[in-house]
């Protein structure tokens, strides 16, 4: 991909989720470089405390109620507890003892409390400690050594679960009087408790049985509201966390549940009533949620799972936004005096403070090549990429040119080896494949396409196919390489073998070291642009005649021939640039002219001439030549409204996502188009049809057929209340549709770019 000709290693807010990456080849001559561009909340490291395994939770304490800021960092682990005094020039020191803390257990809960004291709840009893004595000046533990299961607590009341059955509050300031106590039976196991700082009459409970989440009174215990979070017995609430992430609306109620769905409400502080449901899939392990501050009274909520996100209020709307912590178990706000600001992080292995950005940014990082990056290749297995360049210079008044294959690590972004092709060529195609190495065994490989600069006139552009193994060590080794009589221009793999896309030609070899053996050959109506292959098919985007399909074949027994037959084509005229399969016997293109086409063969034709015709069945203008498409794999779940197909590069340096929309919502998302476009105005009173329509050449249309423009549809989360409600009204359906309803979808298109 060539994302075009950007410098610096400035942060935008363009991207969204942040659950993948996208690397490209950037810029020219000098200026060009590798970019990995990621988008989501970054962590920067500040310091790392040491190894230390399966930490389970984390908590920030401060020494006197007279410090600003916590100097007290505690780890809890299953069978003990350990702490950490911060100074004001960044030292740390572990600490034997520290005011009569029980270090010999883990802990459920620490925290500082009114009167210069500190809370220690631990699996068998609950401690008060006076931070000015370093005195325990009050303990309970259950009568009947009933473990302490979970707890949370917030300045004046404590609420600990005993047997996992019955809830207990405490009164802080009454050295642990107990306030109030109820057993469970009806709704089970409690699973979670927390107690908000937001509104200090009410706690929060999640219960196993029932899969439900109840609002209970903090003086008495008793429920004021409960929820049914899931039918399915096995999806329970695992974690739960009341907290204002949007300024001047109701406070936000977190659930997390067991499948990996955050369900969040709005939730009443006079009636308690919980409103405007919306659940959103963040993997699939139950989310820990940990609560930081932000500005303003504000807080966000960092979701611990195998895709951490940080959730946080912006332009009204509740955000999801993968952070670079990957691997983190358990997270706690660690605002001391050396690292304002920041949190502490712990992984499976290790302990380590971290700055966390507050909202969603883009980031790039950078490896600089200084020449053009022609063509880019990733090898998962070796965890690095391959690299075709080109490299110009001024010399005396004569242009030097120059090509290399460059080896790079994916993980440390630095280069690891360089092949110097010859004098006047140029890398043309570069991929990386699991190739037949003649034994029958599959072996990795990148595969380079080159082409000669016709420099003396030649009328015969000649080019080469390389084939490069990495060694053990991460330098390149060419085991074949193979003359071609035509510019390699594409590169695919179908079978094991190598599909080459030369001029007018397209070639199928296979690999016997150190030979590359022509299997099969096809005409091409000109010359082939890009390739495509699904299964034994292959899609050729020609430079002139748009796409064609043709199917390979392998000899059903020991010295047949192999053959590539053409089983389909698109026959209207096309200057195609790129082709990706995105579904059975459907293609997306792209032509020179900005233009956009889905195209599906008719497998269910009356004539074989039927058969063989590839229809349009979507088409719009983009507005942007498509230099590269490159397919992606995503899960598809059960409610999703579009499936993620491919990420398309342009010349203009855009990346844009293309996604196929699910048959149930094609129509629901096409009205609503429609009637976004009719009321929102777009810059310069351009019409969105007119601007939308496809038009090249040989043909021009009206409107865009059978596409939905999803920059148009998220303009509905702008509009004003009253117009969304006009909106609705006016899609047409047999069943009104709810404003909600379509908000809620609109966001969700939203986090998936």
């Amino acid at each position: 991909m060539d994302m075009g000709n950007r410098s610096g290693e400035t942060q935008s807010n363009e991207y969204s989720s942040g659950q993948a990456r996208i690397v490209a080849g950037s810029g020219a001559f000098q200026d060009g470089s590798l970019r990995s561009i990621r988008s989501g909340v970054g962590m920067e490291e500040q310091g790392l405390l040491g190894e230390m395994n399966h930490t389970s939770d984390l908590f920030p304490l401060a020494s006197s109620s007279g410090k600003a800021h916590s100097d007290i960092l505690a780890a809890s682990f299953v069978d003990e507890t350990r702490v950490f005094r911060f100074f004001s020039d960044g030292e740390v020191e572990e600490l034997e003892d520290f005011m009569g803390m029980s270090f010999s257990e883990g802990s459920l809960w620490l925290s500082n409390i009114t009167g210069n004291r500190m809370l220690q709840v631990t699996s068998s009893r609950a401690m008060i400690l006076d931070l000015d004595s370093g005195m325990v000046t009050a303990e309970w533990s259950a009568q009947d050594a009933s473990p302490i299961t979970v707890a949370s607590a917030k300045e004046e009341r404590l609420v600990i679960s005993t047997g996992g059955s019955e809830a207990i509050i405490f009164d802080l300031t009454r050295d642990l009087h107990i306030v109030a106590r109820r057993k469970f039976s009806q709704e089970g196991q409690i699973s979670c408790i927390h107690v908000p700082t937001i509104c200090p009459d009410i706690c929060v409970v999640g219960f196993w049985q029932g899969a439900s989440v109840a609002i209970l009174s903090i003086s008495s215990l008793e429920t004021l509201r409960k929820a049914v979070m899931s039918d399915n017995a096995v999806n329970v609430p695992r974690s739960v966390a009341l907290t204002q992430l949007i300024a001047d609306e109701a406070p936000t109620l977190l659930v997390g549940m067991a499948n990996g769905e955050v369900v969040t409400f709005s939730l009443s502080l006079t009636g308690f009533e919980l409103g405007f449901r919306k659940a959103t899939i963040l993997g699939t392990q139950g989310p820990t949620f940990k609560i930081l501050p932000r500005s303003g009274g504000l807080s966000s909520v960092f979701a611990i799972c195998e895709h951490s996100s940080l959730i946080y209020g912006s332009e009204g709307r509740i955000m999801y936004s993968a952070v670079t912590a990957e691997e983190a178990s358990c997270v706690c706000p660690f605002d001391c005096e050396a690292y304002p600001g920041a949190i502490a992080l712990a992984t499976s292995k290790d302990l380590r403070i971290a700055l966390v950005d507050t909202e969603r940014t883009t980031h790039v990082q950078t490896l600089k090549v200084n020449a053009t990056v022609r063509r880019v290749a990733y090898s998962p297995k070796l965890k690095a990429f391959g690299i075709g360049t080109i490299y110009r210079e001024l010399k005396t008044g004569y242009e030097m040119i120059q090509s290399h294959f460059k080896l790079a690590d994916e993980v440390m972004f630095k280069e690891l080896d360089s092949h110097t092709l010859y004098s006047d060529e140029l890398v043309e195609s570069c991929i990386r494949a699991d190739l037949r190495d003649g034994s029958g065994e599959l072996v990795e490989r990148f595969v380079v396409g080159t082409a000669y600069m016709d420099l003396d006139g030649q009328d015969v552009v000649r080019g080469r196919v390389m084939v490069f193994a990495v060694t053990p060590e991460r330098k390149l080794q060419v085991v074949s390489e193979l003359a071609t009589m035509g510019a390699c221009r594409a590169l695919d793999v179908i079978d094991g073998n190598i599909v080459a896309a030369l001029v007018k030609t397209v070639i199928i070899y296979s690999l016997n070291a150190p030979n590359l053996t022509k299997l099969a050959t096809y005409r091409t109506s000109t010359a082939p642009i890009a390739l495509s292959v699904s299964g034994f098919e292959i899609a050729i985007a020609d430079l002139m005649k748009s796409v064609s399909v043709v199917s390979y074949t392998r000899p059903n027994h020991p010295g047949g021939s192999h053959c590539i037959v053409e089983v389909a084509r698109h026959f209207q005229t096309a200057w195609a640039t790129a082709v990706a399969h995105v579904d059975d016997h459907t293609w997306l293109e792209s032509d020179a002219e900005g233009n956009l086409m889905v195209l599906k063969q008719n497998v269910a034709g009356v004539t074989a001439d039927d058969r063989r015709r590839l229809e349009i069945v979507s088409e719009i203008q983009l507005g942007e030549m498509v230099n590269r498409i490159r397919t992606v794999e995503v899960e598809q779940s059960g409610t999703a409204v579009v499936v993620p197909k491919a990420f398309m590069a342009t010349v203009d340096g855009s990346v844009y996502l293309f996604a196929l929309i699910m048959p149930a919502k094609q129509d629901l998302l096409m009205r609503l188009q429609q009637a976004i476009a009719a009321r929102v105005q777009s810059p310069g009173n351009v019409p969105f049809n007119a601007y939308r329509a496809f038009r090249n050449s040989v043909r021009e249309a009206e409107e865009p057929f059978r596409f939905v423009d999803g920059e148009l549809i998220e303009k509905f989360l702008d509009c004003p209340a009253m117009l969304q409600e006009s909106i609705c009204k006016e899609l047409g359906l047999k069943e009104q549709v709810d404003v909600e309803d379509i908000r809620t979808m609109v966001e969700g298109l939203r986090r998936i770019h």
